[in-house]
């Protein structure tokens, strides 16, 4: 049997859903649900609502992906709807998994009918991931520059270099995008899709908005872990950003179990518990509130939809009625 190019992820992502399934499992032996909930019990209010303003502060940003698409396609678009569709589109996409299919459903249905043909919405699903992919490697570049030692927690003993030279390696690659962008390089064919170079305007608010959105996410982690075995801001946005990651790569719905093992594994000197608390907050707060939101989005937006075309049936029949030969008589 002949394995198809298209299979491979999928079969990678399954083991990889497996291989952390198992290792959770194998994690998660010694813990009760009764010592999750005297950990969730122990974060006090004022971080709850920390953590709430971070997910704000997240899928503000994440609204930043698509305004920044549309500016480079030149398109106007209400920020309120731009906001609405961003907030669905990820609400639904992190949850369902395959991220880049499903959104590209929703941004398709949504910025159709505001006058973007398919290639228009291509553009703009691409230019979104690329915006994420360029946020993830520049914190990773600047993150190991930092704290070069982040690399132990992953990795058993690497080698003093190998976090400097990954991190020149990241940070490498966004300075040959800006510099690519400022002369004006031939543009990137990505399959069917054509995609310009950005202006420089563009690409700032990309190194703006990219890291933004994964710093609120991580620090969403951050607030709800204990303050007393806290690890830092920079070591957890560091296991997040290779966790979350490694969980879009497996198309995992909602990453579930690549994070929790990835971050059981990162942080030892943790309390298991507490970390299990923590990534229900974030489960809870980044996850599950938008997506039963977004439901509610989608209702509306369909509802609205059918609506708009009753009342142009009715006024396409009306218009045919009165134009016909008998009232011309």
């Amino acid at each position: 049997m002949r394995l198809n190019k298209e299979h491979i992820w999928p079969i990678i992502g399954l083991v990889a859903v497996l291989f952390s399934a198992w290792l959770l499992v194998h994690q998660l032996r010694n813990i009760s649900f009764d010592d999750i909930l005297v950990s969730l019990d122990a974060i006090p209010l004022h971080r709850w609502l920390l953590a709430a303003i971070a997910t704000a502060v997240a899928y503000k940003a994440l609204a930043g992906y698509d305004s920044i698409a549309l500016k480079h396609l030149k398109k106007n678009i209400p920020w309120p709807f731009v906001a609405a569709t961003s907030f669905t589109t990820y609400a639904l996409a992190h949850n369902i998994g395959a991220s880049v299919a499903s959104g590209a459903v929703v941004r398709y249905r949504a910025y159709t009918s505001k006058g973007l043909n398919g290639a228009e919405v291509g553009v703009l699903v691409a230019l979104c991931s690329f915006t994420f992919a360029l946020g993830t490697i520049l914190l990773a570049g600047l993150v190991l520059l930092i704290k070069p030692d982040l690399l132990q927690l992953l990795y058993d003993d690497p080698s003093p270099w190998v976090p400097y030279a990954l991190s020149a390696f990241f940070l490498g690659l966004v300075l040959l995008y800006v510099i690519s962008s400022l002369l004006g390089l031939p543009s990137l064919k990505l399959g069917r899709f054509q995609v310009h170079y950005p202006a420089m305007s563009i690409v700032k608010r990309q190194l703006l908005i990219g890291p933004l959105e994964l710093i609120g996410a991580a620090a969403i982690i951050y607030f709800a872990l204990p303050a007393a075995s806290n690890p830092g801001f920079l070591v957890v946005l560091g296991v997040f950003l290779a966790s979350f990651s490694a969980a879009l790569l497996s198309h995992a719905p909602g990453g579930l179990g690549v994070l929790e093992a990835l971050f059981l594994l990162a942080l030892p000197d943790v309390n298991p518990a507490d970390v299990i608390a923590a990534l229900l907050v974030f489960r809870l707060f980044y996850l599950l509130i938008p997506f039963a939101i977004s439901l509610i989005i989608i209702l509306i937006f369909e509802r609205n939809q059918l609506i708009k075309q009753f009342s142009l049936k009715r006024l396409q029949r009306r218009r045919a009625k009165n134009s016909s030969p008998t009232n011309n008589e």
